[in-house]
């Protein structure tokens, strides 16, 4: 009587290593590894290699220096940072709260009426943003000039004559006109994509049940665009703080010009401390500070709109 053959543990059928499971998934990592490979060299590694700058003396030739704290504490203790820090802040504001507002209010009337020609209202609304920069500043440098057009309407209205490229508030009130004439149309868009969201329902039952324009507009398209306000806000508060174009090209490119105490930015004072002073630690150690001025400006602006809903949430309640 023959023995019957007994099957070897390793003759079972054994599973291919690729299967079709981890084809797709090795399929799926391939397909988006280049976006976080150019991100890692592109994105994560300046960022830290700038934080581990900040610690260092260096001027982009010779070896690197440890000096700890010291370029925080060299950039802090001047002057001209602060007056940068000030002067961002304040063409942020008079950059921001007015184009935000503008925006606002052409994205209703595109909204409420103008149907015929609506697309070609997006077109030029969008124009500005798609336009070079530094296009865009030497026109304005132009019209904002001692003999420039925007003098002489001033003139030709009986008032005097205002310094934009060089005043005080000149500047600042030149380069806030170039932001919100740059971002007003693009946020107008946007404003309005959140407009077409809101159902037509609510309105007519407001207006069944008597509300006018301006209570329909406090009471439902207020409340229904918020996120897409808190959502603006926070781009044109990073967008702000990051000025740098605008103020180097219309206050001069050479020399001393882009770094003039009425039109210096944080961005222009990073600027001029690498690459016209050759302090590359300093200017690292200002690209952190900004950085963190970054993230603070952007908490305190999702905190304002967490408790903007909590109340609203409580007055529905």
């Amino acid at each position: 009587m023959a023995e019957p053959v007994l099957a070897s543990p390793h003759a079972e059928s054994k599973r291919p290593f690729l299967t079709e499971q981890r084809r797709s998934r090795i399929t799926a990592y391939t397909f988006i590894s280049p976006f976080f490979i150019l991100f890692s060299i592109f994105g994560l590694y300046p960022i830290f290699f700038t934080i581990y700058l900040s610690f260092f003396k260096w001027d982009a030739l010779g070896p690197m220096k440890f000096v700890g704290m010291k370029n925080y504490d060299l950039v802090t203790s001047d002057p001209t940072f602060w007056i940068s820090f000030s002067n961002t802040l304040i063409m942020g504001l008079m950059g921001t709260v007015p184009q935000i507002i503008l925006a606002l209010l052409l994205a209703v009337l595109l909204h409420s009426g103008m149907t015929k020609f609506k697309k070609t209202f997006r077109i030029l609304y969008f124009m500005p943003n798609i336009t070079s920069i530094v296009a865009v500043t030497l026109v304005f440098s132009t019209l904002f000039g001692n003999n420039g057009m925007i003098n002489w309407m001033l003139n030709g209205l009986g008032l005097d004559s205002v310094a934009f490229n060089s005043g005080w508030w000149g500047v600042k009130i030149a380069i806030s006109t170039m932001v919100m004439w740059r971002w007003t149309g693009y946020n107008a868009i946007i404003f309005l994509s959140g407009l077409q969201s809101i159902p037509t329902d609510l309105y007519e039952a407001a207006r069944i049940d008597g509300a006018n324009r301006r209570q329909q507009f406090t009471f439902i398209t207020m409340p229904l665009l918020r996120p897409f306000i808190v959502f603006v806000t926070l781009l044109s508060t990073i967008g702000a703080l990051q000025l740098f174009t605008e103020p180097y090209v219309f206050l001069g490119q050479s020399g001393t010009g882009s770094t003039r105490q009425e039109g210096i930015t944080m961005v222009t004072y990073l600027y001029s401390e690498a690459f016209r002073n050759g302090f590359f630690g300093t200017a690292a150690a200002t690209a952190v500070l900004l950085f963190l001025v970054t993230i603070i400006f952007s908490l305190l602006n999702m905190l304002a709109s967490s408790r903007m809903g909590g109340d609203t949430g409580g007055k529905k309640a």
